[in-house]
């Protein structure tokens, strides 16, 4: 993997993390409120889902 790629990627992921505070600020405050009262296994849970969603992509589409 070359540095440009990694670069993009980091670039790519935050125009997407991006997105929702510019389009939808309060809607955004809102989820990050309801989401700091979860519990710690919840979040746990969502950030492994995530991630292994992320692996499976890269898997198929490399």
């Amino acid at each position: 993997m070359t540095l440009q790629l990694f670069v993009t990627a980091i670039a790519l992921v935050l125009i997407l993390e991006g997105l929702g505070p510019l389009l939808f600020p309060q809607k955004w405050k809102k989820y990050l409120f309801k989401l700091s009262g979860e519990n710690q296994n919840v979040l746990r849970r969502l950030g492994g889902s995530l991630v292994t969603a992320g692996i499976v992509l890269l898997i198929i589409f490399q």
